[in-house]
């Protein structure tokens, strides 16, 4: 299964966990994710909105202008 794309980058803390957590709530159980941020602190926010939602973070991924997530929802 393709992960879904969500492009966040430009968004700053909280709006990133704001946002996948509301694309998350219209998606499918175990629907994998891709999210894509800017902001500095989405490396601390992220590991630990999925964990307190028990949500799988599966991966997270230093990119050239942030960090990339890819999240399955629980």
């Amino acid at each position: 299964m393709n992960p879904v794309l969500y492009d966040l980058r430009g968004l700053k803390c909280p709006f990133p966990v704001i946002k996948t957590r509301k694309k998350l709530a219209a998606m499918a159980s175990g629907t994998l994710i891709r999210v894509d941020t800017t902001d500095p602190l989405a490396v601390i926010d992220m590991p630990h909105f999925c964990n307190e939602d028990g949500h799988e973070l599966i991966e997270t991924e230093k990119t050239e202008s942030g960090h990339r997530f890819l999240i399955r929802k629980r």
